[in-house]
């Protein structure tokens, strides 16, 4: 039976044709198509990159004259390089969390200059460096305090370069402001771009204070000395399994401080840990950190730094009660350290409480 309708025309196909073909797109037609998609993807990553150019998260165009931008990330090592290159600070402070609650403010009243904070969370001594060397690339330094850790003496410091947190190194060339556009060019950057833009809006506060202060312990107010003490007691003992060695490391902090203008203050110190914390005394590793602080008081007195130790028992670190942890201090022992340095640095003698000891006095004026 037939099933077209009346008067209807059934199409006739040739023999042999492809079906397919009938209903196939002209080729002119996918190039068209396939131009449009990448024109639109290509002006939408050319809207993204200006996008994070014009917030510019990382302050690549910060300078002397040009403020550096807010703090909107965690990670230190892709913050910090535009608040030195800002030229805001002239002395700064360099290390690892054991140094991050310095409060800058308190060191600039306590010792002359305007200080910025910018130790960062585990930083290896070459990541420290990296910034170090910026800062001194940068201004003319009136100030510098480096607090040192174990890592310093460290016989792998130079192979134990990086942590699992990403580093950045080209945000710490002289030529960043047009090398770095493109290495911000990815999701990251777009974040933190994003996050820039809500702090200009006044939807998001800054993450760190502008000079790199932050208070990153919980409120005093929630201080459990029982949870701090369970904290300490179940820490492992820091006992490197070498004595004396190679110490990589302590050849970058000479090559700094020989870097450090003349009549600039320069101290170092290392940082008050528990004594949990510390290697057991008659081990090998008292033995390997007693050469390496015997190494760093050398350096002082050959580059006039003031050498400053509160990694000693003291009635400080013996105390369950002035810790979270064997690493870190709570605030009133942070106010401590300040006024000791200051202390250190203007009699060069050990404190009489036993707090710290002077393992370099700061030289005479005129030598």
């Amino acid at each position: 039976m037939n099933s077209l309708a009346p008067g209807a025309r059934r199409a006739v196909r040739p023999a042999g044709a492809d079906p397919a073909a009938a209903v196939a797109a002209p080729p002119g037609a996918w190039r068209r198509f396939v131009g449009v998609v990448l024109a639109v993807a290509a002006a939408a990553g050319l809207a993204v990159l200006g996008f994070i150019a014009t917030m510019d998260p990382y302050g690549l165009r910060a300078a002397p004259g040009r403020p550096a931008g807010p703090i909107m990330d965690l990670n230190q090592r892709f913050m910090y390089p535009q608040v030195v290159r800002s030229g805001a600070y002239d002395a700064a402070v360099f290390g690892t969390s054991t140094a991050r609650l310095l409060d800058p403010r308190a060191l600039a009243a306590a010792l002359g200059g305007r200080f910025a904070n910018l130790a960062m969370n585990a930083a290896t001594p070459w990541e420290q460096v990296q910034l170090a060397r910026l800062f001194l690339r940068t201004v003319q330094a009136r100030g510098v305090v480096f607090g040192l850790d174990a890592n310093w003496c460290d016989a792998q410091a130079d192979a134990k370069r990086l942590t699992f947190r990403a580093f950045p190194p080209w945000l710490y060339r002289r030529d960043a402001a047009w090398r770095g556009l493109l290495h911000q060019w990815n999701l990251q950057s777009l974040q933190i771009a994003g996050r820039v833009l809500l702090h200009r809006l006044g939807r998001m506060r800054e993450r760190i204070r502008h000079d790199g202060y932050e208070v990153f312990t919980p409120p005093e107010a929630s201080y459990d000395g029982a949870r701090a003490s369970a904290h300490i007691r179940s820490w492992g003992r820091e006992d490197p399994s070498a004595g004396p060695g190679p110490m990589p490391a302590l050849d970058w902090l000479d090559a700094l401080l020989a870097a450090v203008p003349p009549d600039a203050r320069k101290l170092v110190a290392f940082m008050p840990v528990h004594v949990a914390a510390q290697a057991p005394p008659g081990s090998p590793g008292a033995e390997r950190e007693a050469a390496c602080k015997a190494r760093v008081a050398a350096i002082g007195r050959s580059r006039g730094a003031t050498v400053v130790d509160f990694r000693i028992p003291s009635g400080v670190t013996t105390r369950d009660e002035n810790y979270w942890d064997p690493l870190h201090y709570r605030l009133p022992i942070a106010d401590r350290v300040v006024a000791a340095l200051a202390r250190a640095a203007e009699t060069g003698a050990d404190d009489p409480d036993g707090f710290y000891r002077v393992l370099t006095p700061p030289r005479p004026a005129g030598r």
